[in-house]
């Protein structure tokens, strides 16, 4: 095919480009120097007997969604392993802790041919499921060619890919065709994909609403909840730069009537606590940092939680959450994992990753959007005062969570169907 045969030809001019790219993500430590080989496509590890199914999940917030979509593919046959690919070394730290025994976790090769072909050659996944929207064109045409039953579930295209894609001169058709089933998490979704070029398309629902609550270890969280007492509290959620300027604003109004306060801050990318840290001393904040090993004082004010996996911690010890990603133009984070632990939510005006799952949200009037440091301080002070409105905001966002178990049913039939017949 023409436009494949073009990017093919991009990527083997561009290879000095691309090893200079790499070197780089090594450099600023986005690769695991430990385990790199696994983006050029060599395992490390051997393949394990039996039916083997394969999960790529681009990153994080992919990969949590699928945690309950393995557990159900895991109980329908005991000998069934499954193996998770995804991109980030932040993922990978997650579902080291999180994944079941007979699933496992191991790099997505770049997307040159020869590094696909070595981590098909070793995996020979009986089966394929890719997750919402990851496109990768040698990747899905290798697989295609060896004829591994493919699913995109839970997919979902914006309208800015969507119109990117119309662009593709036919590879997204090419693509797309070899899913044998597409199963999209939005109506408009569906429409897109179905004008692309995909075969076979239902709309069943997000699987997002199925995921399981952020996990936590009760020992910690009885020992944060002895030191913070009865203090009281909020929570930032997986920040972004140049929105914890506003939220050490709103802190700082806060602290007008709320003399002892104790503000959580949680970086996106735990790597910044250092710079988040700076930022707040130069606020003129008491700040400790969790990645330092450091636990809340009293004289804590702003305490940073610049680690990976704790969320489920930090989104039980606050009643009051706000959404990072939102008040900047990054498209915000995941509402549903705090709404599942019954918090009442806040966020700002950019939540485009996210649009059908807070039109959910917005139906239901269960989360309250601000813009700037006075609606912030203004939204967190009204919940710390008055604590029957955060509780009614939390009933209704608990509530939108509450029917993501047909989404999942419904996937795991269409899986199961799927694999009928060849021993997967």
């Amino acid at each position: 095919m023409m436009p494949l045969a073009l990017y093919n030809a991009c990527l083997r001019l561009g290879r000095p480009l691309l090893t200079r790219h790499l070197e780089k993500r090594l450099a600023n430590g986005k690769e695991d120097p430990q385990r790199f080989a696994e983006r050029l496509g060599e395992a490390s590890r051997p393949r394990p007997d039996g039916p083997l199914v394969w999960i790529h999940a681009a990153s994080v917030g992919e990969s949590v969604s699928a945690l309950t979509l393995i557990d159900g593919l895991l109980a329908q046959k005991t000998d069934r392993h499954i193996l998770v690919t995804t991109g980030t070394r932040t993922s990978a730290e997650i579902m080291a802790g999180r994944l079941p025994e007979r699933a496992f976790h191991q790099y997505v090769p770049v997307d040159r041919q020869d590094a696909v072909r070595r981590f098909l050659d070793h995996w020979k996944p009986d089966l394929a499921v890719w997750m919402e929207s990851e496109i990768w064109p040698n990747l899905i045409h290798e697989s295609g060619a060896r004829n591994i039953p493919m699913i995109l579930a839970n997919a979902r295209i914006t309208e800015k890919s969507y119109k990117n894609w119309r662009r593709s001169f036919g590879l997204a058709g090419h693509l797309l065709a070899q899913f044998t089933i597409c199963l999209a998490q939005s109506e408009a979704s569906a429409h897109y994909l179905r004008d692309l070029g995909a075969n076979s398309v239902e709309y069943i629902g997000n699987l997002k609403f199925a995921a399981k609550p952020l996990p936590v270890d009760p020992d910690k969280l009885a020992a944060f909840g002895r030191r913070i007492a009865d203090r009281p509290i909020w929570l930032a959620a997986s920040t972004h730069r140049g929105e914890e300027e506003i939220i050490l604003a709103a802190d700082r109004e806060l602290r007008r009537t709320h003399t002892n306060l104790l503000t959580l801050i949680v970086p996106r990318h735990p790597e910044r606590g250092g710079e988040l840290a700076a930022l707040a001393v130069s606020a003129g904040r008491s700040v400790l940092c969790r990645g330092a090993g450091a636990e809340p004082e009293d004289s804590t004010e702003i305490y940073i939680a610049d680690t990976i996996g704790e969320l489920g911690l930090f989104y039980r010890l606050s009643d009051i959450v706000f959404i990072g990603g939102s008040l900047v133009p990054n498209g915000g984070q995941n509402p549903l994992e705090p709404a599942r632990l019954d918090c009442a939510l806040l966020h700002g005006p950019h939540m485009t990753n996210f649009a059908e799952i807070m039109e959910a949200f917005n139906n239901r009037s269960a989360s309250r959007e601000v813009t700037d440091a006075a609606s912030l301080a203004g939204a967190v002070a009204d919940y710390l005062d008055h604590p029957e409105h955060c509780r009614e905001m939390a009933v209704r966002a608990a509530s939108v969570v509450a029917g993501g178990q047909e989404t999942l049913d419904r996937t795991l039939a269409v899986i199961e169907n799927l694999v009928k017949g060849r021993g997967a």
